[in-house]
């Protein structure tokens, strides 16, 4: 906190609020005992997520980048971040591999992991590309990524052959089902006003 000049005093109240928490469980309306959070930080708790992005903020900006990505003007990215959606780019396995160590090594020394239930891998392609090594999965150290066709990153359909009617027809879908649940509110307004 203090790399991002946060005073001094604000740190060590911050420090008070995630130290020597205790909490209690209720199940079907009976209290546990309490009990003391080791480790984590308090989920609900105002203060959580400003804590978690500001960890997450010196992982990423303590990432050694590579040359890789996808090229944006004169702008290379490799990895784009919202919250805790990280997606990182690279031209082929050995770049994706080498940055996702190093992210993960410098994650670690903040104490933040990887939810490999949650991390996807999807190898995008030019369009009359052969799809050479079509593998199930992508594994870098002791974790096995599952390899998808298309997944959803911030509320866009992303797809490996950069065809973009797979998230086309979802959006016109939803805007179908909005556009006939606003007309039946706007009939039952009708009817009430008579």
């Amino acid at each position: 906190m203090k790399e991002f000049k946060i005073p001094t005093k604000l740190i060590n109240m911050c420090k008070i609020c995630v130290q020597k928490t205790r909490s209690v469980v209720r199940i079907e309306g009976t209290l546990s005992s309490f009990f003391e959070n080791k480790t984590g930080l308090k989920q609900g708790d105002h203060l959580s997520p400003i804590l978690f992005n500001l960890a997450l903020q010196k992982v990423i900006q303590s990432i050694k980048m590579v040359p890789s990505g996808i090229k944006i003007d004169k702008e290379q990215l490799n990895v784009l971040v919202y919250a805790d959606d990280i997606a990182l780019s690279g031209k082929n396995k050995i770049e994706i591999r080498k940055f996702f160590v190093e992210m993960e090594n410098i994650a670690k020394k903040f104490g933040l992991l990887i939810n490999q239930s949650k991390t996807k891998c999807m190898i995008v392609e030019r369009k009359n590309n052969l799809k050479k090594n079509k593998i199930g999965h992508l594994k870098i150290k002791n974790y096995k990524f599952e390899r998808v066709e298309n997944f959803k990153y911030l509320g866009v359909m992303l797809n490996e052959d950069n065809n973009n009617q797979i998230d086309l027809q979802e959006r016109i879908k939803m805007l179908t089902k909005h556009i006939l649940l606003y007309r039946n509110f706007l009939k039952i307004k009708t009817y009430q006003r008579n």
